[in-house]
């Protein structure tokens, strides 16, 4: 199996959610949600590919970094590199039913490992998603990172203690869910939290916590004075709000802001190895990546996932070495050009 078998084995399986465009840059999926596009006139989406794409990696060859190293640790568990699965649900009304919620979450969880990472899982209007998502890692070893969306307190710290009894690494909340659609149809109510809120979740738990979907440096500063272990930089891949900055855009300054007290890490239409490097490069310590693993599911299952993790690894090594980058947790934004 290779990527191309992949994507035309996916492609079929989408109905038309996904073309699986040569280029994934938002603008066939425009408007799709749900399903696989962004919000509105799919800008958020579109604006994440091409402010990424402008920057480019500057290549240097004349130096003897030749097996640089690309393993890390992130939230006390080690990685073969600086990637894991985002947090996705949705597979009926997101991706055409190709597959159901529980072999999403077992293909996504398993291959992620088979290539020496992990996988966030995600938190839905369906409940059984949730559900699926857990029971799969802790069927793994707990070898996982679970993401609940902006519900009441009360609701959230209901779902941390059911990921605590599975043994997980980590647990988080999207808090920019506060506006998904998806969220609507179910009529489950979401909304925005407050500073005190947040601490509030901290605080209900001893694993590290993570708020997702932060485009500010005075939101980073408030989650890092909350207590948070982590954050993701994030514009939810552009599927909740039209005209929003690209992630790529903020994360340099809120890295500078507050990188040195807590995790900071990043998605947004990474679709290459050197996708990763950039984002090291600009201050995050690892990346969420999303989309592809749809298509490594849908067109190869377990297998799939593995082989998309495995060929974002490849490249991402392959990028070090032709960048001079000899270490992976010391990325040097001498590397870009903006």
């Amino acid at each position: 199996m290779d990527i191309k078998e992949i994507k035309n084995n996916a492609r079929e399986k989408m109905k038309g959610l996904c073309a699986i465009c040569k280029i994934c840059d938002g603008v066939y999926c425009a408007g799709q949600v749900p399903g696989m596009g962004g919000a509105g006139s799919g800008q958020s989406f579109k604006r994440a590919h091409e402010k990424l794409r402008d920057i480019s990696v500057i290549m240097r060859t004349v130096h003897g970094v030749t097996d640089p190293k690309s393993e890390i640790n992130l939230f006390g568990v080690n990685l073969s590199f600086p990637c894991i699965g985002a947090p996705i649900t949705g597979t009926n009304i997101n991706m055409g039913g190709g597959i159901t919620e529980d072999e999403y979450c077992t293909d996504v969880l398993k291959g992620a490992i088979e290539a020496g990472t992990i996988s966030m899982i995600g938190d839905t209007g369906d409940p059984t998603c949730f559900e699926h998502g857990i029971k799969t890692i802790k069927e793994n070893g707990g070898k996982g990172i679970a993401i609940i969306k902006p519900r009441t307190n009360e609701e959230i710290i209901k779902r941390i203690k059911i990921a605590e009894e599975a043994g997980i690494v980590a647990v988080g909340m999207d808090i920019d869910g506060a506006g998904l659609i998806t969220m609507k149809l179910f009529g489950q109510p979401v909304g925005p939290k407050s500073y005190e809120d947040i601490k509030t979740l901290v605080q209900s738990t001893k694993l590290p916590f993570i708020v997702k979907g932060i485009l500010s440096v005075d939101e980073a500063k408030l989650c890092a004075d909350a207590g948070v272990a982590g954050i993701v930089v994030s514009n939810h891949g552009g599927r909740v709000l039209n005209s929003t900055l690209a992630p790529c855009e903020v994360l340099e300054e809120i890295s500078e802001a507050v990188g040195d007290r807590i995790t900071v890490l990043a998605d947004g239409c990474v679709r290459e190895g050197v996708d990763i490097l950039k984002y090291l490069a600009l201050g995050a310590k690892g990346v969420l990546v999303g989309r592809p693993l749809i298509w490594g599911s849908l067109g190869g299952r377990t297998e799939g996932v593995k082989l998309i993790f495995e060929t974002l690894k490849n490249q991402f090594i392959q990028t070090m070495i032709l960048t001079g980058t000899s270490d992976v947790n010391n990325v040097n934004k001498r590397i870009l050009s903006k």
